[in-house]
């Protein structure tokens, strides 16, 4: 078991959740303000890049894209893909 691997990769988890949860209230902000957004293939890419619990987290407490159709059912989604990714990395590179 490589646990400085396993270390780095809860790492990378928390700092990509903060990532999309922030982006999503920043987002919901510049919304509110007229100011330029956030590009909405960022919002989804960042959730591909495992960040679909704080972004979903983010879409549910700044009531944020809860309506888009590729948000509303795009970040569960991407939250299953997360879920799989981080299996397979811990179980073939983590833990042989």
């Amino acid at each position: 078991m490589n646990v400085e691997y396993l270390k780095y990769l809860l790492i990378y988890l928390l700092i990509i959740n903060i990532i999309g949860f922030l982006s999503m209230g920043i987002d919901k902000f510049k919304a509110k303000h007229g100011m330029w957004r956030t590009p909405e293939n960022t919002l989804l890419l960042i959730s591909l890049l495992m960040g679909s619990v704080g972004s979903y987290l983010g879409m549910r407490l700044f009531r944020h894209k809860t309506l888009h159709p590729q948000f509303k059912y795009g970040i569960p989604v991407l939250f299953v893909v997360n879920v799989v990714c981080i299996y397979l990395i811990v179980t073939k590179f983590i833990l042989e």
